[in-house]
């Protein structure tokens, strides 16, 4: 009995000793490992990576640049409701332990055994240590250095600091960091208005952000929030009335179909480039905040206007046929599985959703969404695709089960086939007076296309470019009243030293002698050739720069009178602010106003007043032109725009090249000028029947009845150094017999030796000069 008591003592003497050399090795262990723990006390002035965010004037948010989606939110402006939510399954003792939770390991431990529900053994501090500084491998190496942060946080920091750094920086899922950028993300609101049912779903997504994705994974993620609602009754987060609440509450989640976002996503990349330019890479993590000039609601209005013109220009195309075919299996779950797969790569575009067929007949076609709903198109929704649908349509455009094809829900609800068009299109709206750019929209897609036509674009202007030969000729002793000949121009190969020139006006028919001002209404190509003849193609091509066009893209020939040159949508619209705002010249502007992450000011532009802004034109200049501009409007090829419109105060032209390649409306209220532009990348014929005011023009009104909804009729008076006789305007100096009173009268007489340049209809030169002089003009 003596050496059993001797051998238990030593037993538990060695167990002691092993237990102090254990204890001594741990102790040495995180001696040596203290001093290479890493500097927390950064985390006191806590800066994480934010990314950069696009606003409009407004606030509207227009986009977000960086690897990370976050918005940093201190601790005192979270709602208590979503901390309450987070403590409830992540850390409900937090504020009662020193960072490790020896009550929650013990739980832990006791529920790997099976002897209580499962818990989580780390805490919030111990989870802040590990996402910021260590990396996600499992050793007991990190697990030291995890509990040493730990405490070492504890000590630096007060438990507001550390709860504010986790309500920041955890990853939950869709590429946003902390909940503050989760609730934008998931729900499309501020965290500020988030419910008890929002914020049991968002807590629920530390643990895993894919698993819980209330996006992908809606069945796992409501489980996972009714448990969590559970566990804030439980620990008196809410009452019993709340907790039955939250669990009834329907979520409405945001997704890609309903995201609530201003469609500016050109606008936004535009900011981007800028924005990068100044500050480098620093630009995607310091969280600036860029304000642009960018109205929300025009913006939306101009998004909305360019893609319903060009979807309205699609019906009238060929119908090309489906994007892909698939085989539909016939089991159920496999044929679901494969429709996900093709139209995971052919994903909605706005409102033009992508659908597989599954089943088809001249009368009627079954389709199949992503998010499983089917649906059919009947009657005139199958109208743009008869021809594939027809018995003998080739096998690369017949619709048959299998298809996928697109489709657009019309303004009666019911459906309508369609195809992704590939013609393009730009729409731009800025101020007449600052140049702020209000709206604009560089194609019909960004993701689809990300080239921006209304910065990049150049293309030939057409007829929209005439009424700059008209405000030159105006210097040149010309006015709206000026009779002008309206009859064929032959140029011969020995005139132009090149090939022979015959234009000719859009219609071809020629209604002879009529006033300047009928021939910018009817848009007449013989008056603007014969005005830049009788002013000479450099005049003409020095007073296009000072509408801010570049020489070298307007050369100096006649061809000019007609639009030959290259410019882009926005050139126009700074164009077109010069006669709308009294000949001052404005350029184009896009950012307002540039923070910090704290609302700190770090750049700031505000526009000197027009009246400050150079002089490109005289203002009598402007205001003569903006008459004939307003007639356009009011009786010629836009005369559509005021009958629709109803207000007097509209000036704009159409315009339309050869060939009709490209199809524009320019024009003006005088607070706001704007373009609208379609054309194919690749130019080539739009349709013999398309034109300027067929297809912009209506962009153009659809837009203006949004954006001059409330906008009193501006009154334009007329400036000094100008007077109206007989019903028109003139030059005071030219009123009364002064000026050029008509042009090209003596054309009557065979025009083959290029006659008709001769101004005021004063007698001919002899055929040698009158040749000689049109060459010079060709080659200058």
């Amino acid at each position: 009995m003596h050496w059993l008591l001797r051998s238990i003592f030593w037993l538990f003497g060695i167990a002691i000793a092993g237990a102090l050399a254990l204890v001594l090795a741990i102790a040495v262990a995180l001696a040596m490992a203290y001093p290479n723990l890493p500097d927390v006390s950064e985390l006191a002035d806590y800066r994480p990576k934010l990314p950069l965010r696009i606003y409009s004037s407004e606030g509207a948010l227009l986009g977000e640049f960086g690897e990370e989606r976050r918005t940093l939110s201190p601790i005192k402006e979270i709602p208590k409701v979503m901390t309450d939510a987070v403590l409830a399954i992540e850390d409900t003792r937090f504020f009662e332990h020193g960072g490790v939770d020896y009550k929650g390991m013990l739980r832990a431990a006791l529920a790997n055994l099976g002897k209580v529900k499962s818990q989580g053994a780390s805490t919030i501090t111990m989870q802040v240590a590990r996402n910021v500084y260590l990396s996600s491998e499992k050793t007991y190496t990190r697990k030291i250095y995890e509990i040493l942060l730990t405490f070492k946080l504890e000590h630096l920091l007060t438990k507001e600091q550390i709860l504010e750094i986790y309500m920041n920086q955890i990853f939950l899922g869709n590429r946003a960091y902390g909940f503050a950028a989760a609730s934008e993300a998931y729900f499309g609101h501020p965290l500020k208005d988030i419910t008890v049912a929002e914020a049991a779903m968002l807590a629920g997504l530390p643990k895993a952000p894919s698993a819980y994705n209330p996006i992908s994974n809606p069945k796992r993620a409501r489980i996972r929030q009714l448990y969590i609602i559970d566990r804030m009754e439980e620990n008196g987060f809410i009452t019993a009335d709340q907790a039955k609440q939250a669990r009834e509450e329907p979520l409405k989640l945001r997704t890609a179909s309903n995201s609530t976002r201003v469609h500016a996503e050109y606008v936004a990349e535009m900011a981007r480039q800028l924005i990068f330019a100044q500050y480098g890479n620093e630009a995607y993590t310091r969280g600036l905040n860029v304000y642009t000039t960018l109205n929300a609601g025009e913006q939306e209005a101009a998004y909305k206007a360019l893609r319903e013109g060009i979807m309205s220009y699609e019906r009238r195309q060929k119908y090309r046929g489906p994007e892909k075919f698939i085989n539909l299996p016939s089991n159920a779950q496999e044929r679901e599985d494969a429709i996900d797969d093709v139209l995971a790569n052919h994903p909605d575009n706005g409102d033009v959703i992508a659908a597989v067929v599954l089943d088809a007949s001249p009368r009627k076609i079954v389709a199949a969404r992503a998010d499983g709903e089917h649906f059919d198109i009947t009657g005139e929704g199958l109208r743009p695709a008869e021809s594939g649908l027809s018995p003998k349509a080739p096998p690369n455009t017949k619709i048959r089960p299998g298809a996928v094809i697109r489709a657009i829900k019309t303004a009666k609800g019911s459906w309508e086939i369609t195809q992704l068009p590939e013609v393009e299109g730009a729409f731009v709206a800025t101020s007449t007076e600052t140049g702020a750019i209000r709206a604009l929209v560089g194609g019909f897609d960004f993701e689809k296309n990300k080239f921006n036509h209304v910065t990049q674009a150049w293309r030939q202007p057409g007829s929209s470019f005439k009424p700059i030969i008209y405000s030159a000729s105006l210097e040149h002793g010309f006015s709206p009243a000026t009779v002008i000949n309206d009859a064929p121009i032959f140029f011969s190969a020995a005139t132009t030293g090149g090939q022979p020139w015959e234009p000719k006006n859009y219609d071809g028919t020629y209604a002879g002698p009529m006033t300047m001002r009928t021939g910018l209404n009817k848009s007449k190509n013989m008056i603007s050739i014969r005005l830049l003849q009788a002013i000479g193609p450099k005049a003409g091509q020095e007073w296009a720069t000072r509408f801010g066009f570049e020489a070298a893209k307007q050369p100096a020939y006649l061809t000019m009178a007609l639009g030959a040159g290259s410019v882009t949508p926005l050139q126009m619209a700074s164009a077109y602010s010069v006669f709308a705002n009294g000949g001052h010249r404005v350029n184009p502007w896009l950012i307002a106003r540039v923070t910090d992450h704290k609302g700190r000011v770090l750049s700031e532009f505000t526009p000197p007043p027009v009246s400050q802004l150079p002089q490109a034109i005289p203002a009598r200049n402007a205001f003569l032109t903006g008459t004939m501009l307003n007639d356009v409007a009011r009786v010629g090829t836009a005369a559509k725009a005021q009958a629709t419109l109803k207000r007097p105060d509209l000036y704009g032209k159409t315009g339309t090249t050869n060939d009709s390649v490209d199809a524009w409306f320019t024009g003006y209220q005088p607070s706001l000028a704007a373009v609208s532009w379609i054309g194919y990348d690749t130019p080539r014929n739009l349709g013999s029947r398309e034109t300027g005011g067929g297809l912009s023009l209506p962009i153009w009104i659809s837009f203006m009845q949004h954006a001059l909804k409330g906008v009193p009729v501006a009154e334009v008076h007329a400036p000094p150094g100008v007077v109206n006789m007989g019903g028109d305007w003139y030059y005071e100096e030219n009123a009364r017999g002064g000026g050029v009173p008509s042009l090209g009268m003596e054309s009557a007489a065979p025009a083959d030796n290029g006659a008709g340049a001769g101004a005021g209809g004063a007698t001919p030169a002899p055929a040698s000069e009158e040749r000689s002089r049109i060459l010079d003009l060709f080659r200058n």
